[in-house]
């Protein structure tokens, strides 16, 4: 069975050598650069099925290398790294296009459980799982099989995680989603685990489909619940 290909983007010598240890302990194959430049050559030439990549680089930000990525690969997986504390980091990195963010220090469990689960999230998207036609709800049109979109600034292209969001939302329109139902269905994350990736996610998807982003039609927050997809808002 063909290895797991991982990028490891990171400059920091001594967490790159631990990443590096206990990836190849589970089975992964490692390609690891220390900056943007060689990140993105070796990435150009090679194929990858996740990438670990960190924020702050010596000739580049983790942001600027995310958006590249996504403008060819939109599907693949990637693992932002961020330093303690820096909430809007990660909120923007996650915006930008990464599936998923660490801070530093992490522990190596939670590490590994991301990454597996990342790669198994990634496995499991097959467009013939979801609808085939086109979906369209106020001035968008969603294609999921394509992972693409139109709407009112422009053609784009969604991620896989967006893709399967958007998917579950659709199939359950009108009815509140928990958060626990969510991150279980999104991300593989036990109910309990406490994250602001799915907050972080809505963020972007109301970005992409909202006409007014802070005064939502379509995804709207059910306090203390979770979140409702209204496709046909009564008013506006």
């Amino acid at each position: 069975m063909k290895k797991p290909h991982i990028l490891l983007v990171e400059d920091e010598k001594h967490i790159a050598q631990g990443i590096i240890f206990n990836l190849e302990l589970e089975g992964f194959l490692i390609t690891h650069t220390e900056t943007g430049a060689t990140a993105m050559d070796a990435f150009s030439r090679q194929s990858f099925d996740l990438v670990v990549l960190d924020l702050m680089l010596p000739d580049s930000h983790g942001f600027d290398l995310c958006r590249e990525m996504r403008k060819t690969h939109p599907q693949l997986p990637i693992l932002m790294l961020t330093a303690l504390g820096e909430e809007q980091d990660r909120v923007s990195g996650l915006k930008e296009g990464a599936d998923d963010y660490l801070t530093k220090p992490f522990s190596l469990d939670e590490f590994l459980l991301r990454i597996r689960g990342m790669l198994r999230r990634s496995a499991w998207y097959k467009p013939s799982q979801i609808k085939t036609e086109d979906y369209q709800f106020g001035s968008n049109l969603i294609d999921l099989n394509n992972l693409a979109a139109e709407t009112t600034k422009g053609r784009i292209r969604i991620t896989e995680l967006e893709g399967r969001m958007l998917a579950i939302f659709f199939s359950n329109e009108g009815e509140t989603l928990t958060r626990a139902t969510l991150l279980k269905s999104v991300w593989g994350m036990a109910e309990d685990t406490e994250t602001r990736t799915l907050d972080n996610f809505i963020v972007r998807i109301r970005k992409y489909f909202e006409e007014d982003p802070a005064n939502p039609k379509h995804f709207l927050t059910v306090r203390g619940r979770g979140y409702r997809f209204v496709r046909k808002p009564e008013h506006g």
